[in-house]
């Protein structure tokens, strides 16, 4: 083991030396949380990967006449690459940089699944608490299955409530409070933890849930809990502050082959706030991912990740859903607001969204340090690539360097 470890450091060190070459983009932001010595860049490790991918994301951008967009990689604790693009609005000259505001849609439920984890850890609300332990008045259409429901199948989308139950009122913009009592009369398809049914309603279930128990508005309790701690300083979960903003990106819409043209605002699905309702920048994104990272158990303890990432139901999505990740993607299940996929005997968490107008994609490899979101305004296959593309190319550095090692341990084996 220690040989391993001599070698590696080498590795390491050679690597440094020769990795003089930065991609373009705001790459070098250190974050606040970083305990690294400023001297040492753990991106430059990965230059050989981030150079390239760089380059593809800027001419899938231009070819795909994407308005705007943002991308971060973090890579041990810190910022590796940020790269800003195009601009908040067809006709307008105002650039995306790191604080522009983008909607994250169901990348929400990953954000609400990061606070759910921290309050289970700190003994607020637990994962296993019934339902009908702080909403008495709640009922799903089984009896049983109402006293049966917990937080974790909230969360976990295993309610076994008919797969997304009641989102036509959601996009007719009725209030929460007045959506969940048609709950009762919702087609229950299997009992509680037994079987994987998407939902926005019932997900934001957690959010009276959470009023109930520490009488605060959710939304100071997400940004007490996780938009302050993390450093995520443009972060919202209302329609309001973000039509306010004046650096947001607006909505497109497809009008041609590489076309797109802006839509109005539209506050839909702001009344599943847990579920679709998170707006943030690039920078914030950043700022969650590092916090995420495992270098600040302070911010996300180990017990607060085993919650949130821990696999509770296997879902069985068609292969298209993950057509841009290929063949090697295998099991697939539901954590707590995070999708774990087996991609390339690798464990990734990751969650996509979709509003009008805007695509959000989250992904980490928890046990390689890396992350990666992407942000846009212009809604395209085009993102849907980046992460596996981005991935791919790190499991092959990694295939190198451990080939690399290999080599010198036949070649020149040191003794311990």
């Amino acid at each position: 083991m220690k040989r391993r470890y001599v070698l590696l450091s080498i590795l390491a060190i050679t690597i440094l030396a020769f990795a003089v070459r930065k991609p373009d983009g705001e790459h070098t932001e250190i974050s606040e949380h970083t305990s690294i010595a400023q001297h040492y860049n753990p991106a430059n490790e990965i230059t050989s990967i981030l150079t390239p991918f760089d380059s593809i994301v800027s001419e899938n951008f231009e070819s795909s006449g994407t308005v705007g967009a943002a991308v971060v990689i973090t890579y041990k604790g810190q910022v590796a690459l940020m790269k800003c693009l195009g601009v908040r609005k067809e006709g307008n000259e105002a650039p995306v940089n790191k604080h522009t505001v983008f909607r994250l849609a169901s990348v929400s439920k990953s954000i609400t699944g990061i606070l759910a984890s921290i309050l289970d850890d700190e003994n607020i609300v637990n994962m296993e608490d019934k339902v009908v332990a702080y909403l008495p008045e709640f009922q799903l259409k089984n009896p049983d299955y109402t006293q049966q429901l917990t937080v974790k199948n909230l969360l976990s989308q295993s309610s076994g409530v008919v797969p997304h139950a009641y989102d036509l009122m959601v996009e007719d913009q009725w209030p929460l409070e007045k959506i969940i009592p048609y709950l009762k009369e919702a087609t229950v398809t299997a009992a509680p933890g037994q079987l994987y049914t998407y939902q926005n309603v019932v997900y934001s279930i957690y959010e009276p849930i959470i009023e109930a128990k520490v009488q605060k508005d959710f939304e100071e309790v997400m940004s007490e809990k996780v938009f302050t701690p993390f450093g995520m300083t443009d972060a919202s979960l209302n329609f309001q502050t973000f039509k306010n903003d004046n650096n947001k990106a607006y909505p497109h819409t497809k009008v041609g082959k590489t076309q797109y043209r802006s839509i109005p605002l539209n506050d839909r699905y702001y009344n599943t706030a847990p579920a679709a309702g998170v707006n943030a920048s690039i920078s914030d994104m950043s700022q969650l991912l590092i916090g995420l990272s495992g270098h600040h158990p302070d911010l996300f303890s180990p017990q607060a990740e085993q919650t949130a990432f821990t696999p509770q139901i296997k879902t069985p999505l068609k292969r298209q859903y993950f057509s841009s990740w290929g063949r090697e993607v295998k099991n697939k299940s539901y954590a707590i607001g995070w999708r774990i996929i087996d991609y390339q005997g690798k464990r990734i968490a990751y969650h996509g969204g979709y509003v009008k107008g805007y695509k959000a994609e989250i992904a980490l490899y928890n046990e390689g340090e890396v992350g990666i979101a992407i942000l846009s305004n212009s809604p395209n296959n085009i993102s849907s690539k980046w992460i596996p593309t981005f991935l791919n190319m790190y499991f092959e550095y990694n295939k190198s360097v451990l080939a690399a090692v290999n080599k010198k341990q036949t070649i020149a084996p040191l003794k311990d």
